[in-house]
C-alpha cells in the first residue's frame, strides 16, 4: 500500500533537500518523511544547469555540508564534481528510498482542525494528481523558477539569424567552435561561461549595461592543501571551513563599513590583471558599492586571461535592437554574432511557487513577516529554506535543517501539535526580505515577505549571529505560538 501521510514532507532534492533529509534521519529518527522532487534527478541547480564551465561561486569548504567534508583539491569546484558530491551524500546516508522523483508540488492547504497539511502533487510523467498529507511542511526547492529563466524583451529578436540561448536551457552538445559569441550580462553566470567558451569560439564578447565587481582568487585553497599533509582531512575541513567563514564575514563587514577603500582595492586588482592601458573606468568600475550586489569570483583570473589573450572582450552599452547579424547598440555600433547567450538572470520564486492556503484562505506571502528568516507570520508548521546572499547557501540551509529538527523534537517533548509565528503588536515592518540591489532581486521583492523592526522578525543574513540564535537559541519564544495535541 502506498504511504500518503508523513510526519514531514520535504520539497526538493537539491542541496537543501538532501541536507534536510540527513538531519531528519539523524536528529528525528522517529519521524517519517519523504522528499518530493519535481525533476527526475537529485541536485537541483547542479543538475539543471549544463552551460560551459558551470562551477561554484562559493568555496566548497563552506558550500559543502557541515556533516560531510569536501575532499576535493579544488575549493572552487565544477558542476559535475558538486553533483557527484551530492550523489555520494545521498548514497552514504541511504536517502535514495526517501526521494520520490517527478513529483511536482502544486499547492498545499493547512487544516487547523486536523493539524496537518494536504499537499497536491502532480506526477510529471503521467500528469496524474495525488494528495499527500503531513504534519510539517519543509520547503527546500530553492529560490528561482526552474521552468524558465529571465530574459528581457529585445526588439528585433525574431530577425536574428543565429541561435539565442538562455543558460538555464543549454542545448546538449552545442557546437560553438570558431563562432562569434555575444554573452549579454556580467553576473556570475556570464563570468563563468565566457572564459570557457573563449577556448573554442572565434571570439566572445561580454555585453553589459553596467559593470560588476570582480574578485580574482585561486581555485585551490593553499592553506587547506598544506594542512592535509599533516592532519586528517576531516579536521582540515573544519579548520578551513571556519577560516573561510570568518574571512567572508570580515570582508563583507569591510565592504559595508569602508566601501570606498574596498572599491579601490577591487578596482586596483582588476587594473593589475588587465594593465594600465585598459579602460577600467568604463568596463570594470560599478556605480554601486561592493556587496550591494553579489561579487563575482574569477578563479585563477580566467576571465582576465581570456581578455588579455584577445579571445574575449567587454562592451559596456545598451541594446537598441537585435539585427540579422547581431546586436545594434544605442551608441550606434553593431556587434556581430553567430550565437547570443542571454545570461540575464533568474525569475525568483517564493515558497517554490506553491499555492498555499490556511483554513481555506489563500496565503499572500508578501503580506506576511519573516520569522527567523525561515517561517512566515500566521502560517503554521511550515519552514522554507533560503540561503545567504553574502556567504554560501549551504551555511544557512544547514542551520535551517538543524532548527527544524530542534523544533520538531521540542514539540514532541511538550505534546504540541503545531506552531505558528504571531506578530506582536509593537513590531513594525522594516524593509524588504533582502537588502540587495541586484536586478533579479529587485524584480521579485514584491513577492517576498517583509522584515520586522527587531529580531526574530528579521532575515539577518548574518551567519555568526544565526549560529547563536538558530543552533543554540531557545525554541520556546513568546512570538512562536504552540498548540497542544487534543485528547
Amino acid at each position: 500500500m502506498t504511504q500518503n501521510h508523513f510526519n514531514v514532507i520535504v520539497v526538493g532534492a537539491g542541496i537543501s533537500g538532501i541536507g534536510a533529509g540527513y538531519y531528519l534521519q539523524k536528529k528525528c529518527p522517529n519521524k517519517s518523511f519523504v522528499i518530493l522532487e519535481g525533476r527526475d534527478n537529485i541536485g537541483g541547480t547542479w543538475d539543471l544547469f549544463r552551460y560551459p564551465g558551470i562551477r561554484s561561486d562559493s568555496d566548497m569548504n563552506t558550500m559543502g555540508f557541515r556533516f560531510k567534508p569536501w575532499m576535493g583539491v579544488k575549493s572552487i569546484a565544477d558542476g559535475p564534481s558538486i553533483l557527484s558530491y551530492l550523489h555520494e551524500t545521498v548514497k552514504e546516508n541511504d536517502l535514495n528510498k526517501k526521494i520520490h522523483f517527478n513529483q511536482w508540488v502544486n499547492e498545499a492547504s493547512w487544516s487547523s482542525r486536523d493539524s496537518q497539511w494536504t499537499v497536491q502533487v502532480e506526477n510529471k510523467k503521467t500528469q496524474e494528481l495525488q494528495d499527500f498529507t503531513c504534519d510539517f511542511l519543509f520547503l527546500c526547492g530553492g529560490y528561482y523558477n526552474y521552468e524558465e529563466g529571465y530574459t528581457p524583451h529585445f526588439a528585433g529578436r525574431e530577425n536574428f539569424l543565429g541561435q539565442i540561448i538562455h543558460p538555464q536551457k543549454w542545448p546538449k552538445n552545442l557546437d560553438y567552435k570558431n563562432k562569434k559569441v555575444v554573452v549579454i550580462g556580467s553576473g556570475a553566470t556570464a563570468v563563468t561561461i565566457i572564459p570557457t567558451m573563449a577556448e573554442k569560439a572565434a571570439h566572445v564578447t561580454m555585453l553589459q549595461r553596467s559593470p560588476t565587481y570582480f574578485l580574482s582568487a585561486p581555485d585551490e585553497d593553499p592553506v587547506g592543501n598544506f594542512l592535509r599533509k599533516f592532519i586528517s582531512s576531516k579536521l582540515t575541513y573544519k579548520l578551513v571551513r571556519w577560516k573561510n567563514i570568518r574571512f567572508q564575514w570580515w570582508f563583507f563587514q569591510k565592504c559595508r563599513k569602508f566601501p570606498k577603500k574596498v572599491k579601490e582595492f577591487l578596482i586596483k586588482q582588476v587594473r593589475e590583471e588587465l594593465g594600465p592601458n585598459y579602460d577600467i573606468e568604463t568596463h570594470f568600475t560599478p556605480k554601486y558599492n561592493p556587496w550591494e550586489q553579489r561579487l563575482c569570483l574569477v578563479p585563477n583570473g580566467d576571465l582576465f586571461n581570456a581578455i588579455n589573450a584577445g579571445k574575449a572582450s567587454v562592451i559596456t552599452d545598451h541594446i537598441d535592437r537585435f539585427t540579422k547579424k547581431g546586436i545594434k547598440l544605442k551608441s550606434g555600433g553593431e556587434v556581430e554574432a553567430d550565437l547570443i547567450v542571454t545570461a540575464t538572470g533568474l525569475n525568483l520564486e517564493v515558497c517554490n511557487g506553491i499555492k498555499l492556503e490556511v483554513d481555506n484562505n489563500e496565503v499572500d506571502i508578501s503580506k506576511t513577516m519573516t520569522y527567523k528568516g525561515m517561517m512566515f507570520s500566521d502560517v503554521p508548521n511550515l519552514v522554507a529554506t533560503f540561503g545567504y546572499t553574502n556567504a554560501s547557501w549551504t551555511l544557512r540551509a544547514d542551520l535551517t535543517s538543524e532548527y527544524v529538527c530542534r523544533l520538531l523534537n521540542f514539540m514532541d517533548k511538550k505534546g504540541y501539535a503545531n506552531c505558528c509565528p504571531r506578530i506582536a503588536e509593537h513590531v513594525e515592518q522594516d524593509g524588504d526580505w533582502l537588502d540587495f540591489t541586484s536586478g533579479y532581486v529587485k524584480r521579485s521583492m514584491h513577492k517576498f515577505p517583509k522584515q520586522g523592526s527587531r529580531d526574530p522578525w528579521r532575515n539577518t543574513q548574518n551567519f555568526p549571529k544565526d549560529v547563536l540564535a538558530i543552533r543554540w537559541g531557545n525554541i520556546d519564544n513568546k512570538e512562536l505560538k504552540f498548540t497542544a495535541l487534543e485528547n
